[in-house]
């Protein structure tokens, strides 16, 4: 399992109960149609975070590379509700940084493969 990992901030004049909406309707979509495993939205609470830790968080279960690159394919398919529903999410995002995590330790180890 790999985790999409993404840390938001909104533009400004942005509501997060309707950001929350929006993500929960691409999301959705997105799992509807097998392109994620799962996903789940945080925001920081109490506004107690320290340096680059941003309001929202946004973590997006994929099964592997393989699924992730088939997603971003699926993706770019001509699709007017999928781009309806990103286009409601997407503009109310004013930044955002992303990454991609796994599990650690993994048993394929792959820091060893990685020196070779």
């Amino acid at each position: 399992m790999n985790i999409y990992h993404c840390m938001i901030e909104l533009k400004d004049g942005a509501r997060a109960l309707a950001f929350a909406a929006a993500v929960e309707a691409w999301m959705s979509y997105l799992k509807a149609q097998g392109l994620i495993v799962d996903w789940r939205l945080m925001r920081r609470k109490f506004r107690l975070a320290s340096g680059a830790h941003t309001d929202f968080l946004l973590e997006i279960d994929i099964g592997g590379l393989a699924d992730l690159d088939a997603a971003f394919s699926a993706l770019s398919t001509p699709d007017e509700a999928a781009e309806r529903r990103y286009d409601q999410m997407h503009q109310m995002i004013g930044q955002m940084e992303v990454g991609l995590y796994r599990r650690f330790p993994d048993a394929a180890l792959r820091e060893r493969i990685a020196l070779i």
